[in-house]
């Protein structure tokens, strides 16, 4: 599952966590959002599913209001271990750049589907209704859209 993830990275010069950084998964399901101020600023969005941090990039701060509607393109997954990264990816690396924690949380997962994934987040920022519906972005269609529901 992580085999992208680890094809991307060169662990003896970044900081990010390799796979063997194993993460305990608990019984709550957790989130992070994660600044990533990389050659474009943007948002990484990361949900534990299935052992692993379901991945998409967001270019734009995630909505905290129902009614605006975020691009989300879907990246490798990545370890778990991951949700507490925070540190400064180095020139040259994949995802060169400062990485920080924006928010941060557990959840509910409503409905996870092919086309569709429908949770309840409650972190400090983003609390609520989410959901994910994949689009036709893309060659590889790799494109979510990404908005709160109405309370």
């Amino acid at each position: 599952m992580l085999e992208e993830y680890e094809k991307k990275r060169h662990f003896e010069k970044t900081p990010e966590p390799s796979f063997s950084d194993l993460k305990e998964s608990s019984d709550k399901t957790i989130f992070v959002v994660q600044r990533h101020d990389a050659r474009n600023l943007h948002y990484d969005f990361r949900l534990e599913i299935d052992g692993v941090l379901k991945s998409w990039a967001v270019p734009k701060q995630p909505p905290k209001k129902a009614g605006t509607k975020r691009l989300a393109i879907q990246t490798e997954d990545h370890p778990l271990a991951y949700a507490n990264f925070e540190g400064e990816i180095p020139a040259g690396e994949y995802g060169a750049g400062k990485v920080e924690i924006w928010d941060r949380g557990t959840f509910e997962l409503q409905k996870h589907e092919e086309k569709e994934i429908v949770v309840t987040l409650h972190g400090e920022e983003l609390k609520g209704d989410y959901v994910l519906i994949r689009t036709k972005y893309g060659k590889e269609e790799k494109g979510w859209l990404f908005f709160k529901r109405a309370d």
